[in-house]
């Protein structure tokens, strides 16, 4: 990804691909507003100076055969006060893909290089304008998949996780300057007490802790969880399934074992996304597909984050839905009692008093019976709690950093509480800066910056 030149002049569609109503083409680079003028042209006053900001109305023009194709507005942001810190050029015009591409077959043959994806975000990163975590919440906001999503990103892209981390890595310094001026100057009075090197340790420790565990909540919002419908065979898995996504997805039919295989889709339950499945009946195989459905459907339940026994009420308990439970109670399980639509011959009360700590709710999924109440109950049990203006990590990049942070840390700690002297604890210390430094994006790792930026869309 980085055998091209920073210098050359990039151009790229920066609205999705398809039809609409407006286009967007832009263009970043010392030669920006050069190109561009060659493509456009003024309505008024042409040939006159571009201001800086102002939207200008104009024609677009295929030089090679000076005609005009489209009407469009020509903004241009001089460098540095740009997204990327260097010239760059937005052209808006109709949102035809036709227009849009000739365009970009123009800018090239005018001097640009197509763009790749993420390349004026990369830009601004490597001009210095956002660092690696502000540049992950681009890509967070645009994929944002709620609004709680969003405002967690643009919090992280106007910079406040970034600062945190920050002041930890100030911390660190000014608590390593302190430790070695005591170990350099031992006569100059300057040791720093164990009480107040521990006490740093453990802000800095509970500060990163919550942030490691806001990675369950943050991949709750991104990924979305994987909840299963787990259940014996015919009682209602791809009822509710349907009911739940409120299309019908899955085949259903009154004949047991109609699921052999899996089915996946994505719900929206209030501000979080559910990768829900839907999977074979678990109990006696009646053929070998039988068999390899239930075999998926059981490493399915033991990588899901939560779980929705279905237990059929129309029918006797059996030894095969305390089986289940059993298997599963260990755990996140919400236990669904359907088809109370239909005469009652189980003791589900006795179900309910022997598993008396794990949550249950009545529904009915082909009547659609406490179906709002069994979305919400999803949320309640299942999702990760979040406190309003809490920070929140998405990506396992930097969970695995703050974790190396966290880690040199607990050891520095460790070695302080057992007694070993100063420039055995400060060594650890030492190693921390570094890893900020990765998390950052301060110290370069170019194989991970080119993944990073391979995510990115087009344009941006």
């Amino acid at each position: 990804m980085f055998e091209y030149s920073l210098d050359d002049t990039i151009i790229a569609i920066s609205t999705p691909p398809g039809y609409g109503g407006i286009g967007i083409i832009r263009l970043s680079g010392k030669k920006a507003l050069p190109i561009a003028i060659r493509i456009f042209r003024p309505k008024k006053k042409p040939g006159a100076r571009v201001l800086p900001g102002q939207a200008i109305i104009g024609n677009l023009i295929d030089f090679e055969n000076n005609e005009i194709f489209d009407e469009a507005y020509l903004i241009f942001f001089p460098a540095p006060r740009s997204y990327t810190r260097e010239n760059v050029v937005e052209i808006s015009c109709h949102g035809s893909p036709a227009v849009m591409e000739n365009v970009i077959r123009l800018g090239i043959k005018a001097g640009a290089r197509h763009a790749h994806p993420g390349e004026f975000t990369l830009r601004a990163y490597w001009k210095g304008r956002i660092d690696i975590i502000q540049a992950e919440a681009v890509n967070d906001l645009i994929r944002a998949a709620s609004i709680k999503q969003a405002r967690i990103a643009f919090g992280h892209l106007e910079g406040r996780l970034s600062r945190q981390i920050s002041e930890i890595r100030d911390k660190i310094v000014h608590l390593l300057s302190q430790i070695e001026a005591a170990i350099e100057f031992p006569d100059q009075n300057l040791r720093i007490t164990p009480k107040k090197i521990a006490l740093a340790f453990e802000k800095m420790i509970e500060f990163l802790e919550k942030l490691v565990a806001s990675y369950d909540a943050g991949k709750a919002l991104t990924e979305g969880l994987m909840i299963a419908i787990t259940g014996r065979t015919n009682v209602g898995k791809s009822t509710l399934f349907n009911a739940l996504l409120e299309e019908q997805r899955a085949i259903v039919t009154p004949y047991p074992g109609t699921t052999r295989d899996y089915l996946r889709e994505k719900i929206r339950i209030k501000d979080a996304v559910i990768n829900l499945v839907d999977m074979a009946g678990l109990g006696r195989a009646s053929s070998l597909i039988e068999k390899e459905g239930m075999k998926k459907g059981n490493k399915i339940a033991s990588q899901a984050e939560g779980l929705l026994v279905l237990i059929d009420v129309s029918r006797k308990e059996t030894r095969e839905d305390f089986a289940l439970i059993e298997k599963y109670k260990q755990k996140k399980i919400l236990l669904v009692f359907n088809k109370i639509d239909l005469p009652s011959k189980m003791d589900a009360a006795k179900i309910k008093n022997r598993y008396r700590d794990l949550p249950s709710l009545d529904i009915s999924a082909l009547k659609g019976t406490n179906l709002i109440h069994l979305k919400n109950k999803i949320y309640e049990i299942f999702l990760p709690k979040l406190k309003d203006g809490e920070d929140v990590i998405f990506h396992l990049r930097q969970k695995l950093l703050i974790e190396e942070i966290l880690d040199h840390l607990k050891n520095g700690r460790e070695l302080l509480e057992s007694g070993f002297p100063e420039e055995v604890y400060a060594e650890e210390i030492r190693k921390i800066v570094p890893v900020v430094g990765r998390l950052t994006g301060e110290i370069h790792a170019d194989d991970v910056i080119e993944n990073i930026f391979s995510r990115f869309c087009l344009g941006k």
